[in-house]
């Protein structure tokens, strides 16, 4: 590590920790790979009786590969060493389910072996859970763990014939040392994160979390827990609508305590109405000791889950909220892997519900289960061989190519309704309620992989995990066109709108960052069904070139305007007059799809008379798919201004819905052009070249790491607004810091006398300038604030003189010239809906103003950077605008592709800011940078993987 230069934070010493002083973000919650649930922490003194049971319940054989031999009890002595630990060169940490530790990992610093950066590591799971990836889920944690602490490598000694042990270690992406000593393997690794090692976490956070979906969505049993008689209530509709939908598996009723009298009734909007998260009441059933009927809907009713004689997988809940509690034993117990929780009264009804919410989810995953909801509409599953339709829409769309994903179930109901009137199937369906759980980026990763799903739709109020969101959505966009609606503050509660990140979201932002990923958003659900229609049954453009044909020139006409407005090129529009026959539609629509030169065809036909319009739609659909064709192209129409998929432009397949190669239609020309622009948005987008992440050369991540860690620990420092454990890095540890990631600040040096003015301009070697340091004179259009170009120390000193008195700063910079450029700047900063974006822009006051600058999510590859350069109203004036030589753009992406590296490797870093930065024909060079550190506000997406 490079040494730290005068005026660094210098850290103390580490304080041990106390027994139970552990930091609290090292717990968290996992998915294992078959897709439940397990909750990580660090171990404690508490825990010794369950380290016995945990060490008693070991085969011989585990208890020989981890112990090198019989040890078929612990030693109080050993468990006591265990169970306490220091957090820092001594961790434990313990998987537990249901309050049972089944799986321990361990690292021990060997410091007294002379290997302070160095650390042995050993785990242990039980053979009941063996086979679930918790190894590997541990050895990420440790490392992480490790790494906070200043490790940067672990050993490890395995038996020879324990060749699983090392497949641990190989398999994560560590680069393996190996050496052999008779019976045992000694392994040595660095813990550093690499490409391969994030390459490895994120596949198999993607099959883990794609499998607990799918445990969602393809049960091979269901249990209706709160199936009432009563055919008003949610427990009966719940019932009645999987047993209509012909769901494969068996099907439980539960019909025990809470149900039925006391089962919230259904609204009208299909939600279920709570009594709240008060004590639930007794029904007069229940005080007159009367037993529950032993059917519902004619199938027999089971009093608790754990009664069931046959497995359970899923478990849909509609019992009032006090209630939700008791039935998770009950759950654990059976088995059961996920729950929908179609009850409110939670989180959307205030304070109160939103800590009973938390621990709900708290309660769901201790129990190794993942839970959709609470107050969820439900989910369904078109698949012929599930047909699950476990929700409250009395009306599912037919079985189709399009996953739907939203939140609110009472919107749900309608978007299901709407898409059947359109005819858009869907292959899978979730609504997610109050989101606590599952969320969006769950059945993205299930519909990355899922052969039943072409096109996915998402309605989202808020993004819990944006990042994550980010890295997915680029992945799936590649494969899979996107299309998302998000809502804003008036789409929700006003209790979840107040906590919502959502509410502030800049719409402007939100469409930049989404088109980095390949979403393509709209801002209606009309607008979300028209896309909808075109990239489930139309091919994707190769270009833009779109002509227009119809029998309208006023229609044809605004189809164009829109046309263009939305990316496209008109390249004809084609009036076939209002008395246009079948066969001429047929022979325009037919040499536009034989002519090389188009891409796109739009067909507007409102006839102004009574004719047999199944004449028209045959020619329509022969021309579409004339052998003459020279390829794919996608086509839509204003067919008698009808919505959705005609009868007579439908290409009915096997179980006679429509299939790709049907023609949507439109109600206006308007909304067709827009849809078409929209696939032409996704397909120029996908004809981008794939530009993976890379780090850029010259970065020491280690020591900007060790360096922030030191930062972080001193007391004195600005703290930050609203983080009182962050702080403001001043101007030379801030150039200090992006140093370690190659980015050189213009050499200056902080002066606080006239002298010492002096000294530092003739060491900088003139011409120099003389900057106020405060924020109130940086950055002035006047440039009251500095004194430039100053050719000797005479100068030097009068500048010194007069800026001190003039802005009262008793620190002041002196900084040697840098070449003439154009002021630009780069930011990033905290985002409330979607983490830490980067911007870019011009430099000034005046372009602050007006907002003129480009947005994108952290990581950035090499081409997010060079198109965020672009991505400014103002970026001509970088291109060499009115006869000035253009600027070294390569230069400037650069720069950002190193600050984005840095914030993405260091976490703990919220917020850079360079300003200004000036861009010449050569190069650049950056005048002034702070940089703010502070606690991360979420370890989701960054480090090892867990549920958010």
């Amino acid at each position: 590590m490079t040494a730290p230069a005068e005026g660094a934070p210098i850290a103390e010493q580490p304080q041990p920790r106390e027994p139970w002083d552990y930091p609290r973000h090292w717990i968290a919650d996992v998915l294992a790979s078959d897709g439940g649930v397990v909750h990580l922490r660090p171990i404690v003194p508490d825990d010794a009786d369950r380290v016995v049971r945990f060490h008693g319940g070991l085969s011989e054989r585990t208890r020989y590969m981890r112990y090198f031999g019989p040890t078929p009890t612990l030693p109080p002595r050993e468990v006591a060493r265990m169970t306490t630990v220091d957090y820092q060169k001594r961790v434990a940490l313990v998987a537990v389910l249901g309050g049972d530790i089944i799986a321990i990992g361990l690292y021990e610093g060997l410091e007294f072996d002379g290997k302070p950066e160095s650390a042995e590591v050993a785990f242990v799971v039980s053979d009941d859970h063996q086979g679930r990836g918790l190894g590997p889920i541990l050895l990420e944690h440790l490392a992480g763990a490790a790494a906070e602490n200043g490790f940067t490598r672990f050993e490890a000694e395995v038996l020879s014939e324990n060749p699983n042990m090392v497949a641990v270690f190989r398999d994560a992406g560590y680069q393996l040392s190996r050496s052999f000593d008779g019976s045992t393997v000694h392994v040595e690794f660095l813990i550093d994160p690499t490409e391969a090692m994030t390459s490895v976490r994120n596949a198999r956070e993607r099959a883990s979390e794609a499998r607990s979906v799918a445990n969602l969505l393809r049960p091979s049993s269901v249990a209706v827990i709160g199936a009432s008689t009563d055919r008003k209530k949610v427990g009966n509709a719940l019932l009645a609508n999987i047993i209509a939908g012909g769901f494969t598996g068996p099907v439980f009723p539960v019909n025990g305590p809470g149900t039925p009298d006391d089962e919230p009734p259904v609204e009208s909007d299909g939600s279920a109405r709570s009594h709240g998260p008060g004590p639930a009441r007794t029904t007069p059933a229940q005080r007159r000791g009367h037993p529950r009927p032993p059917s519902v809907r004619g199938i027999r009713a089971y009093r608790t889950v754990r009664d069931i004689p046959d497995p359970v997988d899923l478990a849909v809940v509609a019992v009032p909220a006090a209630t939700v509690d008791d039935v998770l034993d009950d759950c654990l117990v059976k088995g059961v892997r996920t729950l929908v929780v179609v009850s409110s009264g939670f989180g959307e009804a205030g304070e109160a519900g939103l800590e009973s919410e938390r621990r709900l989810v708290d309660q769901v995953r201790e129990h190794g289960m993942r839970l959709v909801g609470p107050n969820a509409l439900g989910v369904a599953n078109n698949d012929p061989d599930v047909a699950l339709n476990a929700t409250l829409a009395p009306r599912i769309p037919a079985a189709g190519r399009v996953g739907f994903f939203c939140q609110s179930g009472a919107l749900g109901i309608a978007i299901l309704d709407t898409a059947a009137r359109r005819q858009i199937g869907l292959s899978t369906f979730v609504s997610a309620g109050n989101r606590a759980d599952v969320s969006g980026n769950d059945l993205l990763q299930y519909w990355d992989t899922d052969t039943s799903t072409d096109v996915v739709l998402l309605y989202l109020e808020s993004f819990g995990n944006p990042r994550k969101f980010s890295r997915i959505a680029r992945r799936v966009s590649r494969s899979k066109p996107i299309v998302a609606v998000k809502s804003g503050k008036g789409a929700m509660t006003a209790a979840r709108a107040a906590r919502s990140s959502a509410s502030s979201l800049d719409d402007q932002i939100a469409q930049m960052v989404l088109e980095q990923a390949g979403v393509i958003q709209v801002h209606t659900i009309s607008e979300l069904f028209d896309c909808a229609t075109v990239f489930a049954y139309q091919p994707i453009p190769r270009g833009p070139r779109t002509r227009i044909i119809g029998n309208s020139s006023v229609l044809g006409s605004l189809a164009a305007d829109t046309a263009r407005g939305g990316g496209l090129e008109v390249t004809d529009a084609i009036d076939l007059g209002a008395g246009a026959t079948e066969d001429a539609f047929e022979a325009a629509v037919t040499d536009a799809m034989a002519d090389p030169s188009v891409d796109a065809v739009i067909v507007v036909f409102v006839p102004p008379v009574a004719v047999d319009a199944d004449w028209h739609a045959r020619a329509l659909m022969a021309a579409a798919t004339t052998p003459a064709a020279d390829g794919p192209k996608p086509i839509v129409t204003t067919f008698l201004a009808v919505e959705g998929i005609p009868p007579g432009l439908m290409r009915p397949g096997p179980n006679g819905l429509p299939q790709a190669g049907s023609i949507p239609s439109y109600g206006s020309p308007e909304r067709a052009a827009n849809a078409l622009a929209r696939l032409w948005q996704y397909a120029r987008w996908r004809q981008r070249p794939e530009s993976e992440i890379h780090r850029p050369d010259g970065t020491d991540p280690e020591s900007a790491r060790a360096f922030v860690r030191e930062a972080m620990d001193v007391s004195a420092g600005k703290p930050a607004p609203g983080d009182p454990g962050g702080r403001t890095l001043g101007h030379v540890e801030s150039a200090m810091l992006l140093r370690w990631y190659g980015i050189p600040i213009v050499p200056f040096r902080e002066v606080s006398t006239m002298h010492e003015a002096s000294a530092a301009a003739r060491d900088l070697g003139f011409p120099v300038a003389v900057k106020a340091t405060s924020d109130m004179w940086r950055g002035r259009l006047d440039r009251e604030g500095a004194r430039l170009d100053l050719p000797d120390a005479t100068a030097v000193v009068t500048a010194f003189t007069e800026l001190a008195d003039l802005t009262g700063d008793r620190v002041l910079h002196v900084q040697k010239m840098a070449p003439k450029g154009i002021g630009t700047t780069i930011r990033v900063r905290d985002d409330p809906s979607f983490g830490s974006l980067i911007s870019f822009g011009l430099s000034g006051r005046t372009f602050d103003l007006l907002g003129d600058h480009g947005y994108r999510a952290i990581p950035l590859s090499p081409l997010d950077a060079a198109e965020l350069v672009d991505e400014p109203r103002s970026a001509p004036l970088l291109a060499g605008y009115a006869g000035e030589p253009p600027v070294s753009r390569d230069a400037l992406a650069d720069l950002l592709l190193r600050i984005s590296t840095l914030v993405d490797d260091i976490p703990e870093v919220r917020e850079v800011l360079c300003d200004p930065i000036l861009a010449a024909p050569d190069g650049v060079a950056v005048l002034n940078a702070l940089i703010r550190v502070g606690p991360v506000p979420t370890r989701a997406d960054t480090g090892p993987r867990r549920l958010g």
